[in-house]
């Protein structure tokens, strides 16, 4: 993720945990459901699969565990867990703020004193 770029990512809210996965966008999720025959790997980014210990969309993100994931969805299998929160997950998108222009411009070279 680069510069100001918008990030997608699909959030899972699970019995006991948050799950969420990045994808290159909502419409390629879209795409997907429509025909489940496109690879995942043109859907989905990174191929990893993330839980924020219950803090929804936002916080924290760890890499989920195999216990984590064998608890939610039965299998630690990735292509199997990430198809699940791809089927019933919620497509979320997001600019990355951590790049969004001067912060304050009164302070630098760029105003005339």
């Amino acid at each position: 993720m680069r510069g100001n770029d918008p990030q997608t990512k699909v959030h899972y809210k699970g019995a006991n945990d948050d799950f969420i996965i990045f994808v290159d966008s909502a419409k390629a999720v879209q795409e997907w459901k429509k025909d489940k025959s496109t690879p995942l790997a043109q859907v989905v980014s990174g191929w990893k699969v993330f839980v924020t210990h219950k803090h929804g969309a936002q916080g924290i993100l760890d890499t989920a565990s195999h216990q984590q994931l064998d608890g939610e969805f039965g299998t630690h299998n990735e292509d199997d867990v990430v198809k699940q929160i791809m089927e019933s997950g919620n497509v979320t998108e997001s600019e990355n703020s951590a790049r969004n222009g001067d912060r304050n411009i009164t302070q630098g070279g760029s105003v005339a004193h």
